[in-house]
């Protein structure tokens, strides 16, 4: 049924809201002051919307760039104007803070998507009559849109696409797998490294077609739900001073210039501390920086990791760094481990860090500097530390999610 709307603003999703029935509707690529006609959903999703034409288009609207915008589900907004944009993805950290009851400046949104994403995961199914696809997922979808160009992609991943789309037709075809297949890619200074999960376990003669597939697109390595079938150069990263060869599959920032520009927002919030605890450390992209001024402490429950943060720590220059692996979900730092540290810095999951947040509220450090990808849990955590005496700075966002609703921040917290 068609429906004609009118769009009052742009929700913390990036789809047009519409509350002209009285109750909110959800319309995907539109923006606020368009009138639009739309479709139902098919599905279970009765307050959403397909859009079908724009009738009265804001003036802001611009054309997207990539031509699987609207079907692929990577981005969410290219339509839109850089700076009502930028206003837009500031005023979710606003509002989420706002509506959590926190009273503190939020500074304006800064841009970090830089050259591009450097890590993506591709998916490789299965449409209709058997045809092999391998892409991004469709919007509010499991269907897989195939392409073959990403133009938001750091240049360090070219090639990406072509390995994903050879390593998986050689699993369909060789071992008849029809389960879906994720391909994560990442680009390091030796070539793009590659791990595949929902394969299965792979007979030896598949083995050596991959190992020939990885030679011949000059992959840096390629692993199977982490086991190694090939390396041809370790993968490695420049952190600082410090080289980190990565574990299989780590995590990273998306983008080189997010990294950069939240391991600068930190470094100024630590300030002269001298002894700093690194929560939730990953692969050290805060310790190792860190260290060439301060003596760290660092956890997190991936022991890959910290294992390639241990290894990369003993990089002359740097004080020193004692790493060890922890699961700060069940086992958070107390507040006697917590009492000989200058500073704190915790950067954990979407989950949020609220077992080691009520431990930190109890602490008397006197800087806590909080990283987070979710302000919905960030504003959750900091409420417990100021229920616990701690005074919030301004939070700062920042955008190394260009086109979509996700947002960074990093705050400070005083006592």
């Amino acid at each position: 049924m068609v429906e004609r709307l009118t769009i009052d603003h742009v929700g913390h999703r990036g789809d047009g809201v519409s509350l002209a029935t009285g109750e909110a509707i959800y319309v995907p690529y539109a923006l606020g002051g368009e009138t639009v006609e739309v479709d139902h959903v098919v599905g279970h999703h009765p307050d959403r919307r397909k859009l079908l034409a724009v009738d009265v288009a804001n003036p802001e609207r611009i054309k997207p760039f990539c031509p699987h915008f609207g079907v692929c589900g990577g981005c969410a907004i290219q339509h839109w104007a850089a700076e009502p944009y930028h206003a837009w993805k500031r005023g979710i950290v606003v509002e989420a803070l706002a509506q959590a009851g926190l009273d503190c400046e939020v500074a304006p949104l800064v841009d970090a998507h830089g050259a591009g994403r450097r890590r993506i995961t591709l998916h490789g199914r299965f449409g209709t009559h058997d045809v092999l696809k391998v892409g991004f997922s469709a919007t509010s979808s499991h269907d897989v849109i195939p392409i073959h160009r990403c133009p938001i992609l750091d240049p360090a991943l070219e090639g990406a696409l072509e390995a994903a789309w050879a390593l998986a037709e050689q699993l369909t075809s060789k071992m008849a797998v029809t389960k879906p297949l994720d391909i994560q890619v990442t680009a390091t200074a030796n070539g793009l490294d590659v791990d595949v999960r929902g394969s299965g376990p792979l007979p030896t003669p598949l083995v050596t077609v991959l190992s020939r597939v990885a030679e011949q697109h000059g992959l840096a390595r390629l692993t199977r739900h982490g086991e190694l079938v090939l390396q041809r150069l370790p993968p490695t990263l420049r952190i600082g001073r410090a080289e980190v060869t990565l574990p299989p599959g780590s995590f990273l920032q998306a983008t080189v210039a997010g990294e950069e520009m939240l391991a600068v927002l930190v470094a100024e919030r630590v300030g002269k501390a001298r002894e700093v605890l690194d929560l939730f450390c990953g692969v050290g992209p805060f310790a190792l920086r860190l260290a060439e001024k301060s003596r760290i402490a660092a956890y997190d429950s991936d022991a890959g990791a910290v294992a390639a943060l241990a290894k990369a720590a003993r990089t002359p220059g740097l004080k020193p760094i004692k790493a060890e692996p922890r699961d700060l979900f069940r086992r958070p730092l107390v507040p006697q481990e917590l009492r000989d540290f200058d500073a704190v810095v915790f950067d954990p999951p979407r989950q949020g860090a609220q077992a080691q947040a009520l431990k930190l509220a109890e602490s008397k450090v006197p800087v806590v500097v909080a990283v987070s990808c979710n302000v919905a849990t960030f504003a959750r955590d900091a409420r417990l530390l100021i229920d616990g005496g701690y005074k919030l700075e301004t939070v700062v966002p920042v955008d190394q999610f260009r086109h979509t609703p996700h947002v960074e921040l990093v705050a400070k917290f005083k006592r």
